[in-house]
């Protein structure tokens, strides 16, 4: 497969007060990120749980990033730090099950890091689209179906 005919889906679980505020300043700052990102605005990272980040793979994304506050600056004490190890044992369950875990990244950035956010976002693109296509897409079958499985 060409590399340059995949551009891969990026679902970002961003936190309310760090992540999404340095979102918006990367727009403010006109800078430039690939637009393979969709962003879910969250309250806390640590509301986050491994559900989640299966169910963006099986609802078709081909990489989950997860930005939450600076460690120690969670605006819920230790929000970021429960996402950080739900991220990780996802990772882990996502290598047992075959699929690589470079799909799924945590980030701590501060509402301040517009550009580091982007660099981060575009890095990320990078990554998945030298993986590939999300090995799930090839399996769902039909939409419709991997809809039922998602709802069960």
């Amino acid at each position: 497969m060409n590399a340059h005919a995949f551009e891969p889906l990026i679902v970002g679980f961003f936190c309310h007060y760090c992540a999404y505020a340095s979102a918006d300043l990367a727009g403010s700052m006109r800078l430039q990120y690939p637009p393979n990102i969709r962003i879910i605005r969250t309250p806390c990272t640590g509301r986050l749980e491994v559900d989640f980040y299966l169910r963006a793979f099986e609802n078709g994304a081909d990489g989950v990033l997860v930005a939450g506050c600076l460690e120690g600056g969670c605006h819920f004490i230790e929000g970021n730090l429960v996402a950080k190890r739900r991220v990780n044992q996802t990772r882990d369950l996502l290598a047992e099950i075959g699929i690589e875990k470079e799909r799924l990244r945590m980030v701590n950035i501060s509402a301040a890091m517009g550009r580091p956010l982007a660099d981060i976002i575009t890095d990320m693109i990078k990554t998945v689209r030298e993986l590939g296509p999300n090995p799930l897409k090839s399996t769902s079958g039909n939409k419709k179906e991997q809809k039922d499985f998602v709802q069960i």
